[in-house]
This record gives C-alpha cells, structure tokens and sequence, in this order.
C-alpha cells in the first residue's frame, strides 16, 4: 500500500522573506514539491530546478544534505535575495517535522516589576515546563532585575568567571541558569533581558544555531525600528557595526518546551563589570583594558531613548508581528518558583555544581 503524507512548512529567513514548502511524503520520500515564498530569484527556472532537485529524496534527510542538492541542481548564474539553499533546507525540514509557525499560537506578555536573581532563574524553568505540559500558552517574559547580579551558565566555572572578593564588595548576587552559555552582568536598568518559552515545534526542522537567528528576528526587527541596524554574530550574539548589543542562550527540555532567553545591554558599568567577571579580562587582555568598554556598545547611546520607550517599541512590534496579550504570572506558577529557589536556584550545590 502506498502511503501519502501532505506536508507544509514555512520559515521566515532572518533578514530575509518567507520560505514555505508543500510537499508530498510517499513511502518515505519527497514528491511533488512546490517550493513558493514572498522572495526574488533569477531566472525564472531556478524555481522549478528547486523543486526538481528536491523530488524524490528521502524524507529523513537533513537540512543541510537537502541544501546541497539544491544546490547541487541550481542553473549557473542563479541568484537569490532574501532565499538561500540552506533556507529551502530549513523550510523542508520544518514541513516533514511537522513544524508550527508563530501565528498558530496564542502568545502571551508577563512584564511584571523588579524581582531578585534566583527567582528569575526559577521562573524560567517553571514557565518552560508550564509551555511544555500545555499548562500555559506560548509566552514572552521581560525582566526586571531587584539587584545586580552575575548569571553565569550551566556549565561554566564558578571560580574562573567570577573574582568572588569584588562581587561581594560591589553587592553582587551570583546566580547559576539552566541553559548555558557565557557569563552576563546585569544592574537595574541598565539591561533590557526577555525569554521565550515555545513548544518545541516551532524550531521543529532546527538546528540549535538556526533556532538561535530564528527566534530573534522579531528584536531585530524592533531594532531596526529604532534606527538600530543589528544582525547575529553566530553563534548568539546580537551587534551592530557599533558593537555588541547582546547575548542569547537557549534551554530545550525534555517536556517538550524551548527556553529562549536574551539580555541586552541599555547603560554599562564596563569598570565594574570587568572587576567582577574574570572572563572579561582574558576576552581582552591581548587588546587592553580600553577596548573592553567598546565590546559592548550599550542601546541608549545607540537610540538616545529612555529603557522604557525601547521595551514598549519591542513589545508593540512582537504583538503587531505574531499577536500578544497581556497576561500575569499564576499563584500556582509563583509558588513553585519560589520552592525552586529555595531547593534549587538559592543554593551553593547548584550554584557552584562546576567549582
């Protein structure tokens, strides 16, 4: 018996155009392709060798391995603006992967006030897991920080990132996160820090590295807005041609949810952060000490606009995008946060579980 599937899949290229693919799965392998999107390719053919190219590989091949026979199938001279090889792989992916896509779901905004540094790293699991059991819809969640704090990644050194004397001397809580990454130092006000919690299919057909663009084309976007032209610098850092702007990391759990969280700088304390981060000395001792104060180049230089005119741009832009309404934190939700900081989050075993 021959076994039909329709697939569908779409993937927005980060800075780019909408990629989708509809393609027939017929005993394993790909047919009848049909490859359209809002992007530009010359000539014409190009198009249907995309498609030619794609009919009849098996389904379970990877993005990458689909990218290379397109490109492989590709007339010479072919050029394309906002599509790539490796798109068409990605948006194939998703379509065999059964992916989701933003508009299919019901986003929802927490932006609640100041709280301490443990109880951020416990809301993060806790609103994940919500996600992933379907407890609680697909959320964004911008921070505010009750006091500065060094967050340092799952698998980071606690001693080789942090000069323990001087975070003491300058008040600095260190906390540990559950997806990792590099060290941040973040004070009141002077970062801009938001996550993500998504169901895993909608980076379905992903890697961890295309995930990472994927999830925040919207903030560039929102940049752009704001006369910021920004881009990544894979694997997770934001910049522009003035600097850094900021870093993401990213959790996947095995409920089924993805952690997608990012910090920007608005202000900096480059002194102070390099007083209490020893990664930061290393990253610049080949350069100087001067240079470090131009390796994060800080969003109110860049905008001249208060904190809270460029976070009421960025959540007016995700709504206008993908939908959003406004929500809050449940009493059930605040309650396990809190019982995490204190088994977890509060305590020196998972602080310092890498000395």
């Amino acid at each position: 018996m021959v076994v039909v599937y329709v697939m569908h899949g779409e993937y927005k290229v980060p800075g780019g155009k909408l990629v989708v693919a509809d393609v027939d799965v017929v005993d394993g392998l790909l047919r009848s392709p049909r490859i359209s999107g809002d992007f530009f390719l010359e000539p014409d053919e190009a198009l249907e060798a995309i498609n030619t190219a794609l009919d009849g590989l098996p389904a379970g091949l990877e993005a990458r391995e689909i990218a290379a026979r397109v490109d492989a199938g590709l007339p010479p001279g072919t050029v394309m603006l906002g599509l790539s090889a490796e798109a068409v792989g990605i948006t194939v992916r998703r379509a065999v992967a059964r992916a989701s896509d933003w508009h299919q779901h019901e986003w929802r905004l927490i932006h609640a006030g100041p709280q301490e540094p443990a109880l951020h790293m416990a809301l993060d699991q806790v609103l994940a897991e919500e996600v992933g059991a379907g407890r609680r819809p697909p959320t964004l969640r911008i921070w505010e920080w009750a006091s500065p704090s060094i967050i340092i990644g799952s698998f980071q050194s606690l001693r080789n990132e942090v000069d323990a004397e001087a975070a003491r001397r300058h008040g600095v809580t260190v906390v540990r996160r559950i997806s990792g990454g590099g060290a941040m130092f973040v004070e009141p006000g002077n970062t801009i820090t938001y996550s993500l919690y998504a169901p895993e299919s909608l980076v379905a057909g992903m890697s961890f590295a295309e995930s990472y663009a994927f999830l925040d084309d919207w903030v560039l976007g929102a940049l752009g807005e704001l006369g910021v032209k920004a881009w990544y610098q894979p694997l997770n850092d934001i910049t522009s041609d003035q600097g850094k702007i900021g870093g993401a990391a990213q959790k996947r759990l095995a409920s089924g949810a993805v952690l997608h969280h990012v910090t920007m700088s608005y202000d900096i304390d480059a002194d102070k952060m390099l007083q209490v981060l020893r990664i930061g000395r290393e990253k610049v001792s080949d350069k100087g000490i001067t240079s470090a104060k131009k390796r994060v180049d800080p969003l109110r230089r860049q905008t001249g606009l208060p904190r809270e005119e460029i976070i009421d741009r960025m959540i007016g832009h995700f709504r206008a995008r993908h939908g959003l309404a406004a929500d809050h934190l449940t009493d059930d939700e605040t309650r396990l946060a809190e019982k995490y900081v204190t088994d977890k989050f509060d305590t020196e075993a998972w602080t310092a579980r890498v000395p």
